[in-house]
């Protein structure tokens, strides 16, 4: 055998794979000294530990066993992966709504590189659908893949292509559309698309997954169902973000592009609506509107498509003995703008305040949002809040810091007169800025207190 058929493996891992003559993709029983383990030898990342060998198995899970613990490996026959989903032309039905899916990249449409161990895009939208055949129930489904890459990587060019594209899918007179995109920016797109797309007719629904289409806990599929559903049915006009409610698979929610979060790195529930409450709730079977005050879907085709975007503003996060140089920094490189996520009603530091104050005389315009995420500031209410005003910076009212990162790039791409940004700034647009924060609009359960834990117990499954 050679080392091809060994790949990515070395050390103490690799001589237990010689020594059985086991190579990568033999479907296999491991005998160690904790149990046996039925599977897939999987190919390891190039930059892994040389002590495990890696099984995928029958579950669909994926393991690493201690090479030092191996006793046996007895061969069963030969599994290697192929991870193709031929695309597949969507059947169409003249009786069902038109839907457009967009494409850019992310977990739901992606898979494990096993060489690297990474996960890649890899899924165009057309072998969605070839792994989706549900989503021809729902509508009549037109894909576009406009970019294919992880969410991190999605900027302003990416940002004016998508709101283009909706422009012209919207023109074309489609029902709703569809973007998939990664999850970990996705709140900045749905930011920036709810300025960038404005009076839209139709719905407009990110979504994305937490988990790659290859594992079995994936919530691709499912969150794809949901989003094809709002876009084909719904009467809700707006950018939205469509992902897992709860942890389980019984609805999905429908979060304002504006008040939405990504808040936990791998839960299958990550985003939130935060100072408010979703939208509504999404099922195969139905969608359940949670609240009334929102843009409904209308019948004409006219939108509002405006994608000028200042590039040249940044957003920092306060932190204690925070040095005056971060914000030297951003002016001596010609930054437009500067978004602060300050402490408690928000606040910085006495130390910042003569470079904040030369950033307002190079004419820079500074916004001052909560780091708390829940609240509004009030500068008001302390000598520093006041002060800070003073030195030129405007309270952003609840924006959450990263709408106000993106709405600053949007209006400062409008007009370069800080009293018209302004005005453009505290102007509510889809919900960025709202009067008051429901009661039930901030929850966060601790577990371990009685009540909490008695709740929970009726709920979790």
């Amino acid at each position: 055998m050679t080392a091809n058929d060994y790949k990515g493996y070395r050390g103490e891992a690799l001589a237990a794979l010689q020594k059985f003559q086991a190579p990568v993709w033999s479907d296999v029983e491991i005998t160690t000294d904790k149990g046996s383990f039925t599977g897939i030898i999987l190919p390891r990342s190039e930059t892994a530990d040389p002590l495990h060998v890696v099984i995928k198995l029958r579950s669909g899970y994926n393991i690493g066993i201690n090479a030092a613990g191996i006793r046996s490996i007895t061969l069963q026959g030969r599994k290697e992966a192929h991870y193709k989903i031929p695309e597949k032309e969507f059947p169409y039905d003249p009786k069902k709504p038109r839907v457009k899916l967009l494409g850019t990249g992310g977990t739901i449409a992606s898979r494990l590189d096993y060489r690297t161990g990474a996960v890649i895009p890899a899924f165009s939208p057309g072998e969605l659908y070839g792994s989706v055949p549900e989503l021809a129930d729902i509508c009549n489904l037109e894909t576009e893949k406009l970019y294919g890459v992880f969410s991190e990587n999605m900027g302003p060019e990416q940002w004016r292509g998508t709101a283009e594209a909706i422009g012209r899918e919207i023109e074309r007179g489609v029902q709703g559309i569809v973007i998939g995109h990664g999850t970990d920016t996705m709140h900045h797109t749905a930011g920036i698309l709810t300025y960038m797309v404005q009076n839209s007719p139709v719905p407009i629904v990110m979504v994305g997954s937490q988990r790659s289409s290859d594992r079995p806990s994936s919530d691709a599929a499912l969150n794809l169902m949901h989003a094809v559903k709002t876009a084909a049915e719904s009467d809700i006009a707006e950018v939205m973000v469509c992902m897992f409610g709860p942890t389980s698979n019984m609805y999905g929610l429908l979060h304002r592009g504006t008040r939405v979060r990504k808040m936990h790195s791998s839960y299958r529930s990550t985003f939130r609506t935060i100072g408010d409450i979703p939208l509504a709730m999404v099922s195969r079977e139905k969608i359940t509107p949670l609240r009334h005050d929102y843009a409904r879907r209308r019948s004409d085709k006219n939108v509002t498509i405006n994608t000028a975007f200042e590039e040249m503003v940044s957003i920092v996060y306060y932190y204690p003995n925070m040095r005056p140089d971060i914000i030297d920094a951003l002016i001596d490189n010609g930054y437009k703008g500067i978004v602060i996520a300050g402490t408690g009603l928000g606040h910085v530091n006495k130390p910042l305040y003569p470079s904040i104050k030369r950033a307002h005389e190079k004419g820079i315009a500074m916004y001052m949002t909560v780091q708390t995420l829940w609240g509004y500031v009030q500068m008001y209410v302390y000598d520093t809040g006041r002060d800070l005003m003073e030195l030129g910076i405007v309270p952003a009212s609840n924006m959450l810091p990263e709408v106000a990162y993106v709405k600053l790039g949007w209006a400062l791409g409008q007009t370069s007169d800080l009293e018209e940004v302004r005005r453009i700034m505290l102007t509510p647009i889809g919900g960025d800025i709202t009067e008051r924060e429901p009661h039930n609009g901030y929850l966060i359960l601790q577990g371990g207190i009685p009540e909490v834990e008695e709740f929970i117990s009726r709920t979790w499954k």
